[in-house]
C-alpha cells in the first residue's frame, strides 16, 4: 500500500491522529509511518504502546527517546509492503528511513514485521537491510601479474604496495 504523501509536513498531517489516538492505522505500513512521525516528534510513549505486546518491555526507552530527539528526521521510503492489509493479520514493511546525527546524513533500511492483535496494528520486530555484496567487474590483478597502471612494475610492488 502507498502511503499518500511526498513531504514531512504532509507524512505529519497523515500521522498525528494516529498518534493523538484520534485513529488506528487500518495498515501495517500506516503504523510505520505512523511510529516514524513518533521518531521525529519525540513522541516515544506512543512507540512503546505500538510495540508487541509481548516483547514491549524489552524496549529500551532511555536509547530510544535519545536517538528520536538527537536526530534530524529527514525522511521516509516505503520500498514495499508484503501483506498487513485491513483484512491481515500479519505483513512486513520494508523502509529507509533518513536522519542526520551529529552532523551526518544516515539511512536506516529495515524490514519489520508487524502482527494484527485484537483489531490493532503492532510493531513485532524488525531486521537490517543490508547493501548487496559489492562485484568486481574486471579481472583480479594478481601480486605478481603486471601492475595495470602501465609502469611495467609487478602488482605487488607498484600500486598494491
Amino acid at each position: 500500500m502507498e502511503i499518500p504523501f511526498q513531504d514531512s509536513a504532509a507524512l505529519e498531517a497523515f500521522a498525528l491522529p494516529f498518534i493523538r489516538g484520534e485513529k488506528k492505522p487500518a495498515t501495517a505500513a500506516e503504523l510505520m509511518a505512523s511510529r516514524y512521525v513518533a521518531y521525529a516528534t519525540g513522541e516515544i510513549d506512543y512507540l512503546i504502546e505500538t510495540h508487541d505486546p509481548k516483547t514491549r518491555g524489552e524496549t529500551d526507552r532511555k536509547s530510544t527517546e535519545e536517538w528520536s530527539k538527537r536526530s534530524e528526521w529527514k525522511g521516509l521510503e516505503i520500498v514495499r509492503t508484503e501483506a498487513g492489509g485491513p483484512n491481515d493479520e500479519e505483513g512486513q514493511v520494508e523502509f529507509i528511513a533518513r536522519y542526520s546525527l551529529a552532523g551526518l546524513d544516515h539511512k536506516h533500511h529495515e524490514l519489520s514485521d508487524f502482527r494484527k492483535i485484537d483489531g490493532r496494528w503492532y510493531f513485532v520486530n524488525g531486521e537490517k537491510v543490508s547493501a548487496p555484496p559489492v562485484r568486481r567487474v574486471g579481472e583480479k590483478v594478481g601480486r605478481n601479474d603486471p601492475c595495470p597502471c602501465g609502469s611495467g612494475k609487478k602488482s605487488k610492488k607498484c600500486c598494491a604496495a
